[in-house]
């Protein structure tokens, strides 16, 4: 666990960029995302009073990856949802704050409403946004959840730190859709996690052949990620996966019922995209 803490604001660099992105329209189907564009840029819009953003990250790399021999999930979906686990802990980490210091009204957030959570844990420092648009560290690289806490508290701010991904272009080398258009800026409608979780219709046709198996979100860009040498096994038994996950080849993926699917994936993000959503990935990537 890392945690940061930086000055509740508008994000003035980060307007132009976001704004720019979707008039390109490379958040493709996810609408959502031009949604409450004030408030993904300014958090005191969220929090009555918001002073400081506390950034933290929760790492989520396994001891154990899956058979080779497989359809591929990325790896932040092996456990239990990270949403309700980490609420969880950002729940008892608020009362903590409270039972110390006294009267402290905030909230927390884990990916599940309008925060820049990447932009607001680079500007407190635990990290630098790299070429690939996940934020790096060089202690631990990339796999791990960021997750915040605003509230309406005081405290003293960390200042970002700098950007070490240098000449490095592996992410956008490996890229099999050529989804990293230009260094930092990933078009998400070419992206093999948007295919995969978040796009409602057919597969585009003209994608056979360039998912590498991935049949939950996709990996590669962090996979390629030097400082992702540097990543350790999780220690949060909740994000250990049901064994038989991690031994499915591919006949068991195109096998696999509903009631299997209900059993290995109990509490788990795949869920987000149903089984019918899972047998339409593993139909195209057959």
């Amino acid at each position: 666990m890392s945690c940061g803490i930086s000055k509740a604001g508008f994000l003035e660099q980060e307007a132009p960029r976001l704004e720019n992105w979707l008039k390109k329209n490379q958040h493709g189907q996810m609408s959502y995302m031009e949604n409450n564009f004030d408030k993904r840029l300014n958090p005191t819009l969220l929090v009555n009073g918001a002073k400081s953003v506390v950034s933290l990250l929760l790492n989520y790399y396994p001891s154990e990856l899956q058979n080779q021999n497989s359809y591929k999930i990325s790896k932040y979906a092996y456990g239990q949802d990270y949403h309700s686990v980490i609420k969880e802990k950002l729940k008892e980490l608020l009362f903590s704050i409270q039972a110390n210091i006294g009267e402290v009204n905030g909230r927390a957030f884990v990916d599940s409403a309008p925060v820049l959570d990447k932009a607001w844990a680079a500007k407190s420092g635990i990290g630098w946004i790299g070429k690939n648009s996940n934020l790096l560290t060089q202690q631990v690289g990339s796999f791990y959840f960021i997750a915040e806490l605003i509230i309406d508290l005081e405290l003293e701010y960390d200042h970002a730190t700098t950007d070490h991904c240098g000449t490095c272009t592996a992410c956008i080398d490996s890229c099999p859709t050529d989804a990293i258009v230009a260094p930092y800026i990933v078009d998400g409608s070419k992206c093999i996690s948007y295919f995969t979780i978040e796009l409602k219709d057919n597969i585009p046709s003209e994608m056979k052949g360039k998912f590498d198996d991935w049949a939950f979100g996709c990996d590669i860009c962090q996979d390629v990620c030097p400082w992702n040498k540097f990543s350790k096994p999780h220690s949060e038994p909740l994000f250990n996966p049901n064994p038989e996950l991690l031994s499915m080849s591919k006949k068991d993926w195109e096998e696999i019922t509903e009631d299997t699917f209900k059993i290995i994936f109990k509490n788990s993000a795949i869920k987000r995209t149903k089984f019918e959503g899972i047998k339409r990935n593993i139909n195209f990537l057959k």
